[in-house]
């Protein structure tokens, strides 16, 4: 017991700050319930509580910085105050994605149904907020939130993705995003769909790893699509249950279908690939 006792007492002095992920998840949750009062417990009434609510937020992320200085380079206070002078620009970037998932599931019946129920808005609106963390070299906190939205939804966008405007993620559950993914705008995933690597190898960290989706893509439940250099070209439709790892041209239409022999019931597996352009 006292090699136990050791062993834990020496991990907790070599841990800085850390921080707590229990800390970074309850600043968020705070962050968003004041962004999107659909997730507050109390509405406010007067605006000057707003002001002075983001002044406490301010603070306290500040304050979060300041204790682990070894997350960024830099001033913690003069990141915290960025942070906060570009919450507008990620707010409206938030509310065009909520635009989307309203415009792209016909199941919607308002917005404040999707900011209330949908998990694709709160796993969004998590690396909206993060992304914009990492965007300032910030290490560690964009990922234990991506992370916490990951766990409440079953949807993982490494906050290190590049998303263009009105994204729109319907279901989701199992929906897997990569660090070097680069989305175009207009773009619509479904469930299960993996924008994956085709290398694991530590060497490769530092490479782009992860597919490219431009403007206008539509991506169905259960598809694979895997590599830095495969290219889905605008206003492609992917069918579901796809596996790709090579590029397709824009206005493409790649869907799964399975082949029936009627002489000894044998199955085979065929991809159909239709161009618009043609």
């Amino acid at each position: 017991m006292e090699n136990l006792v050791e062993k834990i007492f020496k991990s907790h002095q070599d841990c800085p700050e850390c921080p707590s992920p229990k800390l970074i998840q309850t600043f968020f949750e705070s962050l968003l319930g004041l962004l999107f009062p659909e997730y507050a417990l109390n509405i406010i009434k007067d605006k000057k509580d707003i002001q002075e609510n983001l002044e406490v937020l301010k603070a306290q992320f500040s304050d979060i910085l300041v204790r682990n200085k070894h997350l960024y380079q830099g001033d913690g206070r003069e990141l915290s105050k960025k942070f906060f002078e570009s919450l507008s620009e990620v707010f409206d970037a938030i509310h065009q994605d909520v635009d989307a998932m309203f415009a792209g599931d016909p199941a919607s019946k308002s917005r404040a149904e999707i900011l209330r129920c949908y998990p694709g808005f709160f796993a969004i609106a998590a690396y909206r907020i993060s992304h914009q963390m990492t965007l300032l070299g910030i290490r560690m906190i964009p990922r234990i939130i991506t992370e916490f939205a990951h766990s409440k939804t079953g949807i993982d966008i490494h906050p290190g993705a590049k998303i263009g405007h009105h994204f729109c993620i319907d279901h989701g559950t199992g929906l897997v995003i990569g660090e070097t993914t680069v989305i175009g705008n207009h773009v619509k995933l479904y469930q299960g769909v993996t924008l994956g690597a085709l290398s694991v190898h530590k060497e490769d960290a530092d490479t782009k790893r992860h597919p490219t989706l431009e403007d206008n893509v539509v991506i169905y439940a259960g598809a694979t699509i895997l590599g830095g250099n495969t290219v889905i070209g605008e206003g492609s439709v992917i069918g579901g249950n796809v596996w790709l790892t090579k590029s397709v041209p824009a206005f493409s239409k790649i869907y799964y279908q399975a082949k029936m022999y009627d002489a000894n019931s044998e199955t085979t597996d065929v991809y159909v690939f239709k161009n618009d352009t043609e």
